[in-house]
């Protein structure tokens, strides 16, 4: 199995399944003009998303890292009239060209993009006092996963979905000893997940044009 037929196949899947989109293919272009990192959700895997939010019927959403706003497009197409979005970018370049997408793609009214630290912003919606998000997806820096976990929990309840993107790592995940910072951040997560009395989870191993990683996908099945 290589990367080359990886890609193929989900050339194949996603010619098939997931229609182009001018306004996703725009969002993409222009974080790729802006010089973004190429690191946002593949199409197919983009679209998981949006289906996972529908199935759940998820009126407010939580994503931890907005990046150019790819998966924020995806997922805000899931939402009610009424729904609502928050999504945490670090980074000021990357929320501008966020923002720009999503006005692009007709969803300013339903996504709040908020630029800071998310280990900083966090805290500020929970002082806030949110209602639980319905579900809260974690894509941002590997190292800090742990945190945004423990976050993650504090801002759900019981049927909250909480999915987490990159969670194997070209499989370096199972590498106890590993120095680099994201398998270690991804582990730590990991054990959190299991150890967490207030969750049903698992992870699943994904192959694409994103290369070989994973989702882990937890219910809340407990209150706080």
């Amino acid at each position: 199995m290589t990367q080359e037929l990886w890609t193929e196949v989900d050339h194949y899947i996603t010619d098939l399944l997931v229609p182009p989109d001018p306004v996703l293919d725009a969002a993409l272009q222009a974080s790729d003009a802006a010089g973004l990192p190429p690191h946002n959700v593949s199409p197919n895997q983009g679209k998981l998303l949006m289906l996972l939010a529908l199935i759940h019927k998820a009126r407010t959403i939580l994503e931890i890292g907005t990046l150019g706003g790819y998966s924020t497009i995806w997922l805000a197409r899931a939402l009610p009239a009424n729904g609502h979005l928050i999504t945490l970018e670090s980074n000021p370049q990357h929320a501008e060209v966020a923002r720009k997408n999503i006005n692009c793609a007709d969803l300013a009214h339903l996504v709040e993009v908020r630029v800071g630290r998310a280990i900083d912003t966090l805290p500020q919606l929970a002082n806030e006092g949110y209602n639980p998000f319905d579900l809260i997806f974690i894509d941002a820096d590997k190292p800090s996963n742990p945190e945004y976990f423990v976050w993650a929990l504090k801002l759900s309840c019981r049927g909250s979905l909480i999915i987490a993107d990159n969670v194997v790592r070209n499989g370096a995940v199972i590498e106890m000893n590993s120095d680099d910072p994201n398998v270690q951040g991804v582990r730590r997560f990991n054990e959190l997940l299991s150890a967490q009395a207030r969750v049903s989870a698992t992870a699943i191993q994904t192959v694409g044009n994103k290369g070989y990683d994973g989702f882990a996908i937890a219910l809340v099945t407990a209150d706080n």
